[in-house]
């Protein structure tokens, strides 16, 4: 019996190596680079707003930090693109609660993600933990006074 073939996500070649295309969508194209980086390049409606907002809360997060989320490595503010680390594969499903905790650890580091939908949720099986990714709508809060 033969085995059928399934058909394979595109693989490209550009200056950062070749890359697997992970989502193309009307807001973003995100791509992984072989040796692991996360590529994403915004377009569409706000690409610029929201280009500035997902690298101002990672950079917030890196410095206050925050581990469960992927650090920028690169960031082109004339191509609208971003480098990041990998957080892990995506993850399917996730039971409600558990996703509202997910998202709720963010708080702390100062941020609110405003999109906490599971897409936005990966797993790193390195440590066993589950990351949140997709800043492009996420608020940085208030400093409390103290």
């Amino acid at each position: 019996m033969a085995m059928k073939e399934l058909p394979q996500p595109p693989i490209e070649a550009c200056s950062l190596g070749r890359m697997l295309q992970v989502k193309d969508t009307l807001r973003a194209t995100v791509r992984i680079t072989y040796d692991g980086k996360v590529i994403k390049t915004f377009r569409g409606p706000k690409a610029k707003e929201r280009f500035e907002t997902e690298t101002r809360v990672l950079r917030h997060l890196e410095a206050r930090g925050c581990n469960f989320v992927p650090r920028l490595l690169e960031a082109d503010p004339e191509q609208l693109r971003i480098v990041t680390t990998n957080c892990g594969s995506r993850v399917d499903h996730l039971d409600e609660e558990r996703a509202r905790e997910l998202f709720a650890e963010l708080e702390p580091y100062g941020v609110r993600h405003d999109d906490p939908e599971v897409r936005n949720v990966t797993y790193r099986q390195s440590d066993g933990r589950f990351c949140l990714i997709d800043f492009e709508f996420a608020t940085i809060l208030p400093e409390p006074n103290g």
